[in-house]
């Protein structure tokens, strides 16, 4: 019985959020509604739980309020500093530029720090929605691997290296080649698949002023709630990640971690990894869910940032997401493979 509510809860998650314009706008708070329901239908709901996802928000939240009022004081010089690079060379290189530094600084500065990062420069830029979209996905995916090579990064990589005992180096040894290559395919589709902006970079859209505090305050608020909720949400599926998951091929696991695109990454990584696997396993399974977690909004926190701020729907995330998941998912399965056998 619980099993089956909660493979319900897991596509009432999945496919709502596509079908329903009311879930669509507010999705931390479906979110949000969705993880207690996990947590209660797995008879774990209780004031521990609570408390923990009341508290793991907290950081985040912060650092989100915090950027935005940085950016929102220093949105025009940081603008300028933006389009005066983007004016120094042609806007494909740029944009190939962009994903792979935000990539490769989100182990340093944080996901959450590069996403908003992101969101200054997609701002600024005069793009057409299509392009911005694109641009926004692209950057994300690349921000959501690159942050996975330190513990600092984000909350993925930190669960790893503490489930592993391993030293902050470990996953750059694990996955750094095949992060680097993933980053630098990225930015090679960034420079075919976006169009140029038709007007000649340099000029601020018109509709780009600043945020209100209240704005600041309501999108904080929203990631907290996000948060919070896939805290619940990864503690309610822990049933059935640890009865339908755990002891499963690589190859498998590889696979079934597309899920990560509509949980959070962090909570399967702390299910799945275990020191007694091998090293090919963990590499496997960190790969299934640093890929996937660019695919939907709910993957990854850069992802629920940038769609927020930029107003991007779930169906325009997926529409271009999916398939660059897929593509991505099937030419690292075939590299993982090839060297399983070789």
């Amino acid at each position: 019985m619980i099993m089956t509510g909660l493979i319900i809860i897991f596509f009432l998650v999945l496919l709502l959020p596509f079908t329903l314009k009311a879930v669509e706008h507010n999705l931390e708070i479906f979110l949000f509604a969705m993880g207690i329901l996990a947590a209660y239908m797995s008879g774990i709901f209780n004031g521990e739980l609570f408390l923990k996802a009341a508290w793991d928000p907290i950081k985040i939240t912060a650092a989100v309020l915090a950027a935005g009022l940085l950016f929102k004081w220093l949105k025009r010089p940081l603008e300028r500093i933006i389009m005066g690079i983007s004016r120094r060379m042609p806007f494909r290189l740029f944009s190939a530029l962009t994903v792979v530094v935000l990539g490769l600084v989100s182990s340093i500065i944080t996901a959450i720090i590069a996403a908003l990062v992101l969101v200054l420069i997609v701002g600024a830029l005069r793009l057409e929605r299509q392009a911005e979209v694109r641009f926004t996905v692209l950057s994300c995916f690349s921000i959501g691997l690159g942050a996975a090579l330190t513990p600092i990064g984000e909350p993925l990589s930190t669960i790893a290296i503490s489930k592993l005992n391993e030293d902050f180096f470990f996953l750059v040894e694990l996955i750094g080649p095949e992060v680097i290559a993933a980053l630098l395919a990225l930015a090679i589709m960034s420079m075919l698949l976006i169009q140029p902006p038709e007007k000649r970079p340099g000029s601020f859209r018109k509709e780009s002023g600043n945020e209100t505090y209240e704005e600041i305050l309501a999108r904080s608020i929203k990631v907290y709630l996000f948060v919070m909720g896939l805290t619940f949400l990864g503690a309610g599926f822990e049933p059935l990640i640890r009865h339908y998951l755990i002891g499963q091929s690589p190859a498998l696991l590889y696979w079934v971690n597309m899920i990560s695109a509509i949980l959070d990454n962090a909570t399967l990584a702390a299910a799945e990894i275990s020191p007694s696997m091998d090293h090919f396993t963990i590499q496997s399974i960190l790969l299934g869910l640093l890929i996937s977690g660019g695919m939907l909004i709910p993957g990854n926190i850069p992802n629920i940032i940038s769609a927020g701020k930029l107003k991007i729907t779930s169906k325009e995330w997926a529409r271009f997401g999916v398939p660059v998941g897929l593509l991505t998912m099937f030419a690292y399965y075939l590299a993982i493979m090839w060297l399983e056998h070789s």
